[in-house]
């Protein structure tokens, strides 16, 4: 059984799935499997998986449902100990990157989990993570499948990638099995991935929708969270920032709560407890 299953997504991305292919088969490490599960494109991107096939372990190319689709496809496929993402346009930030993190996989942790670089045209920036995850970082975050090596055992422990979401499907994975499954994780601090940051779930009008499958997943899994859920969201709010920041500043803080107090002055009486 190979270590790593790498798996690779693609749907009329032709340029982007070259990009992917050449960035996994160039690693310094061989202990993977690479899987390529491409939607039936019909942009010359079945040319190119035909052009690598002896590179590639397993591959199809079928009409699918979705990307969440074919992710589970992709996985349901592989054989090895953990399973990585690297979609069309994804990369690895170097050729001897998997060579270097593979001691760290083993059997004590069932995600392990890195930075990447979210890229996009003129765009490049660094996206570290905490050692320690929490329901109150995946609340207004996530760590990112391009640089998180998941057991592949825990979805058929758990679940599989949520078919009816367009977005928030590995969020959901994965604040379900680290904040409720309680599963062991581990961070890397390596910078595994380039980001491909130019698809779905980084453009800013499926925002909406990637709240409202996330609330859906609160409402199932943690729904005596779902008022915590609503406060965090109002401590993450940029009003809220802008009044921590003022409060660094001992002037202007001042000035601040003089400013309340006489607004307080007009107001109700608060009926809330100190």
């Amino acid at each position: 059984m190979s270590k790593i299953s790498i798996i690779t997504v693609n749907y009329n991305d032709s340029i982007g799935l070259s990009k992917t292919i050449e960035s996994v088969v160039n690693q310094d490490f061989d202990d993977y499997e690479f899987i390529v599960i491409d939607g039936g494109s019909t942009d010359g991107s079945l040319a190119i998986i035909e052009q690598n096939k002896s590179k590639i372990n397993y591959w199809v190319s079928e009409k699918d449902s979705g990307v969440f689709n074919a992710m589970n496809k992709g996985i349901k496929a592989a054989k090895g100990e953990f399973v990585l993402f690297m979609n069309g346009g994804d990369c690895f930030v170097s050729n001897t990157i998997l060579k270097d993190i593979s001691t760290d996989l083993n059997s004590d942790y069932d995600i392990y989990y890195g930075d990447n670089n979210k890229i996009s045209p003129n765009y490049k920036r660094l996206k570290t993570y905490p050692e320690k995850l929490s329901f109150s970082f995946f609340y207004s975050s996530s760590i990112n499948h391009q640089s998180t090596f998941i057991r592949r055992s825990l979805f058929e422990t758990y679940f599989y990638y949520n078919e009816n979401y367009k977005i928030a499907s590995d969020w959901e994975f994965f604040v379900y099995t680290i904040c409720y499954a309680n599963v062991p994780t581990k961070y890397l601090k390596k910078t595994i991935a380039d980001y491909d940051f130019t698809g779905i779930s980084s453009n800013p009008k499926f925002a909406d929708l990637f709240v409202k499958e996330k609330l859906e997943s609160l409402q199932k899994y943690f729904p005596m969270f779902i008022d915590d859920y609503k406060d965090v969201n109002e401590l993450n709010s940029k009003r809220f920032l802008q009044y921590q920041h003022i409060k660094k500043h001992k002037l202007a803080w001042k000035f601040l709560k003089a400013i309340i107090n006489i607004i307080l002055i007009f107001l109700p009486k608060s009926t809330i407890q100190r």
